[in-house]
């Protein structure tokens, strides 16, 4: 099949404009590259898109709790059983605290198997006097400052494919060849109690689960849950040629899953109602994420709402607030207010990263775990004012031991920035400091967090069985 054969109705977004968008130098090469994916294998299937939408209407819900985590952009070279089972690790530790603090299942999203694209604010950058276009990810240029490594490539793109193919291989060997057995979890929470400097904060809660799971082992219950893991993937659908060339039309159906993975999301630079991206995404049957930051009014969470989820239907559609620890607790309450009154049921799930961003004196991009936490207990703190359920968390993190972000249990200093800085784009937290925050946000839920308008209970005062869950 070719791309001339390939037009769909996913393909409306053509017709308008696309932002943030690479200039492909040699329009046939890129033809040519396009219409091999076409011929591609889908990289999830719709029944899986599927399962995650049923996932996410139970957060909506109010039943369920989002753990969406991974890079800030995906590089071709970190595509290794270490780094893939090391970021896989760090998921299923925060799940399991979450899970048992909650009381509520753990829906776990990776930004992994296609972040491989990133928007920029600039088309170019500038050193030295030399004027090259921007990095906009391994899935487009190379990071190295030359013109070779960052003319836009169109080969790239099957290489994405290629990478997030792999990378998809090992997650599902990880989460059902027993790596993901909720014991085996524990015990590496159990580790990082023992020596971490904060904690002792935790120790109390990881009594709890160790209760909980012996208290399940004397009654003999082994449930097959306990032995492996559910990871979905998640990327921002932001090179259109790439999306629309894998988009599928589902046999079951017939209608059209974007199968380059399970949950695609809108960033806040190309969310625009008119745009390209918010047409392809209005096409596609796939669980959809918008990216709202602090100047989104409650009108165009609302012509959002119209236009991706006009039918109402929970689990299509979820709000990824990025406001920034300054602004969420002025801007949040009128957007979550007025979209409840207009009957919509989008899920809410917060990135506190992208608006807490600044530059170090060493010229670091970087964030402090301290503002990072202050926009969750922000989010919360609306949400529990206003009777509605927090959704969930959005984290860029990694499971090495990076010195990107400031603070936290692991007390990393600016000074140490440079120690261990390998993002490509954005900074992101490490290991200590996202489990850090996973037992922060479970404390965070216990207190402030509400199941459709109930409060949750103290840890200890909840049934074992949560820990299974």
């Amino acid at each position: 099949m070719t791309l001339a054969q390939h037009v769909t109705a996913a393909d409306s977004w053509r017709f308008r404009p696309a932002a943030q968008q690479p200039t492909w130098p040699d329009p046939q090469a890129l033809r040519s590259v396009v219409n091999d994916l076409v011929s591609y294998p889908p990289l999830v299937f719709a029944g899986e898109c599927d399962r995650l939408r049923d996932r996410l209407a139970a957060v909506a819900r109010g039943e369920a709790f989002v753990l969406q985590g991974g890079d800030c952009a995906e590089t071709f070279d970190a595509v290794s059983a270490d780094q893939i089972r090391a970021k896989v690790r760090t998921l299923l530790q925060m799940a399991a605290v979450l899970t048992y603090a909650t009381s509520v299942p753990v829906v776990k999203i990776g930004r992994i198997a296609g972040q491989y694209s990133k928007p920029r604010s600039q088309p170019t950058e500038t050193r030295d006097g030399v004027e090259l276009p921007v990095y906009r990810g391994d899935s487009v240029n190379g990071l190295a400052f030359t013109p070779e490594a960052r003319t836009p490539d169109p080969e790239r793109l099957k290489r994405m494919y290629h990478a997030s193919a792999a990378t998809l291989n090992l997650i599902r060997a990880f989460t059902t060849g027993g790596y993901a057995d909720l014991r085996q979890v524990h015990e590496w929470n159990r580790d990082f109690v023992t020596a971490s400097p904060v904690g002792e904060r935790y120790e109390s809660l990881a009594r709890d689960i160790d209760a909980a799971l012996a208290f399940l082992a004397a009654c003999g219950a082994d449930p097959a849950e306990f032995h492996s893991s559910e990871i979905f993937a998640s990327h921002e659908a932001l090179v259109l040629d790439y999306e629309a060339a894998l988009t599928r039309t589902d046999s079951r159906t017939g209608l059209p899953y974007d199968v380059s993975g399970h949950m695609i999301w809108i960033g806040e630079r190309t969310r625009q109602l008119d745009g390209a991206h918010v047409e392809f995404a209005s096409q596609v049957r796939n669980p959809i994420g918008v990216k709202l930051g602090p100047r989104t009014t409650h009108d165009d969470a609302l012509a959002l709402i119209d236009k991706l989820d006009p039918e109402r239907e929970p689990g299509r559609l979820t709000f990824i607030t990025r406001m920034g620890a300054a602004a969420i607790r002025e801007t949040l309450p009128e957007l979550v207010a007025k979209v409840t009154a207009e009957g919509a049921q989008p899920a809410w799930i917060c990135d506190p990263m992208h608006g807490n961003t600044f530059e170090a004196p060493s010229g670091h991009k970087t964030r402090r775990f301290e503002d990072v936490l202050d926009e969750v207990h922000g989010f919360f703190e609306v949400h529990h004012a206003l009777g509605t359920h927090p959704g969930g968390i959005h984290i860029e993190l990694t499971g090495d031991d990076v010195t990107e972000c400031v603070g936290g249990g692991a007390a990393v200093r600016l000074a140490d920035l440079d120690r261990r800085y390998e993002s490509a784009c954005d900074p992101r937290l490490n290991r200590k400091q996202s489990l850090d925050l996973a037992f922060q946000v479970a404390e965070l839920y216990r207190d402030l967090g509400r199941d459709r308008g109930r409060t949750v209970a103290e840890p200890s005062a909840r049934p074992a069985a949560a820990a299974a869950a």
